[in-house]
């Protein structure tokens, strides 16, 4: 893969130039920003769970306040590395503008990696997971068994749902701006974007290749794939900056899923400390003679105790979370130039932690997070909850759904219930079903379902399950 390439600033439909108000002097990446941060799509993230559902605190990070956070480190990654390369002077494709278009483009993926992602979390998509493979065995169009009409992709597609998949859908098609092309975003930024390039078919999680570990496009989406692959060569490999990205996302959530449960009283500082210092048992001792967590964290605890502050024990763990971001974008710089020639030949399948000094502590935070946090009672109560709202909202308009634009005239509740779709999604569900097979249209329908889900805020989710169920 060449860098010249990977950044391509092409879009799926050229813009026509234009004089009209003076020479526009922005870059590509920079009007992809500006279209990104002016979208209804990312204002929604404000209103979307990050890891607490439904939570009531405005400290809790939402998926708007992790993305900013992901654009932010990714644009410092890009930095590092950036340096490194121009430094090292070991690849003379890369140069410095070339450094300055990859901070921009993974500056904006930073901001859209999540905006597919449903409501209440990463929980909306297992809901949403298990509806279909509970659900659609079951249903009926006419006298035929659905799942006998689709292929085994799209059925693959409802199994395996993912928010990335769902993100690529949305930025390339439902967004409409003026078109059906969706944000109509950069080749560059779309092809960073797709996490996993593989179908439903193809993933799989033992493959040990982190590529396979999940889908990253739906069957509909499968020319809009190809399309920015070959415009990006990367072919079926990923995207050199989607390693970068990745690693900037393990970063966000991995510190800031510590300290949003330490404000939520799941962790403690003591819980914290005496995980930390198990870690330090298990661990090499050259990993803590370059960083040393539970040294830091104790540092941090005794400053805010000499300085008198009211809460020592948050000010130690925000202030250790801020030092420890700083530590593991080290490490995601060194993992990445470390395996630059495996990363741009496509065959490096782990991600840029692997076998550093911190691939301890990323899997370590992420264990005390899972065991303190997201398997407490408060959070399966919430998740309780959302998963019964977004049962109901999928029983509700899939079944609309499957006779909508068939001929068959629909009973007067599916019918209202049908209104309640986008316009945008329909007139995209109207261009992509032309000429459709039946069992791809069916597909179709049901995708525009998880359309709609998926476009929902938590708040919107929980009012129009109140509203249809009478709730006032």
């Amino acid at each position: 893969m060449e860098w010249n390439q990977l950044l391509c600033p092409g879009r799926r439909k050229a813009y026509p130039s234009s004089t009209a108000g003076g020479r526009d002097l922005r870059t590509e990446y920079e009007k992809d920003y500006q279209k990104i941060i002016g979208s209804a799509s990312f204002r929604r993230l404000q209103d979307k769970t990050q890891v607490f559902p439904l939570d009531k605190s405005d400290f809790i990070r939402t998926r708007l306040t992790h993305s900013l956070e992901v654009s932010s480190f990714a644009r410092s990654l890009g930095q590092n590395i950036g340096k490194n390369l121009l430094a090292s002077g070991r690849d003379s494709g890369f140069n410095w503008r070339v450094a300055e278009d990859m901070c921009n483009v993974l500056q904006c993926a930073g901001l859209i990696h999540d905006i597919g992602n449903p409501p209440f979390g990463h929980f909306g998509e297992t809901a949403i997971r298990q509806w279909f493979r509970e659900r659609l065995p079951e249903l009926m169009f006419y006298d035929q068994r659905i799942e006998d009409m689709l292929t085994e992709q799209m059925k693959q597609d409802f199994y395996q749902f993912e928010g990335n998949a769902q993100a690529l859908r949305l930025i390339s098609k439902l967004h409409f701006f003026s078109d059906e092309y969706g944000m109509n975003l950069t080749f560059a930024l779309l092809s960073t974007i797709i996490k996993y390039p593989v179908s439903s078919l193809e993933s799989n999680p033992a493959s040990g290749d982190i590529k396979y570990k999940k889908m990253g496009y739906f069957y509909a989406e499968r020319d809009v794939f190809r399309e920015i692959q070959e415009a990006t060569g990367t072919g079926n490999c990923r995207n050199p900056l989607t390693f970068i990205l990745e690693a900037a996302d393990d970063i966000a959530y991995k510190t800031a899923d510590i300290e949003d449960a330490v404000k939520k009283g799941c962790i403690t500082y003591g819980m914290l400390e005496v995980e930390l210092r198990r870690l330090k048992k298990q661990s090499p001792v050259w990993a803590m003679n370059y960083f040393d967590p539970l040294e830091e964290l104790q540092h941090q605890y005794q400053k805010a105790v000499e300085r008198e502050y009211g809460n020592p024990e948050f000010y130690a763990v925000q202030n250790w979370a801020m030092n420890v971001q700083a530590y593991l974008i080290k490490c995601a710089t060194f993992g990445f130039i470390s395996h630059y020639e495996e990363i741009m030949n496509g065959t490096y399948g782990k991600d840029l932690f692997h076998g550093t000094y911190a691939e301890g502590l990323m899997e370590a935070m992420g264990a005390i997070a899972y065991r303190n946090a997201f398997v407490s009672e408060p959070i399966y109560k919430l998740e309780i909850a959302a998963g019964h709202m977004l049962e109901f909202l999928l029983d509700k308009f899939v079944r609309a759904a499957i006779y909508f634009d068939t001929g068959k005239e629909l009973g007067t509740i599916d019918e209202k219930v049908v209104t309640l779709i986008s316009e945008n999604y329909v007139r995209r569900y109207y261009a992509d079903s032309a000429g459709k097979s039946e069992g791809e249209k069916l597909y179709l329908r049901i995708l525009l379902v998880t359309d709609l889900v998926c476009g929902m805020t938590d708040s919107y989710a929980q009012s129009l399950y109140q509203e249809l169920n009478g709730i006032i």
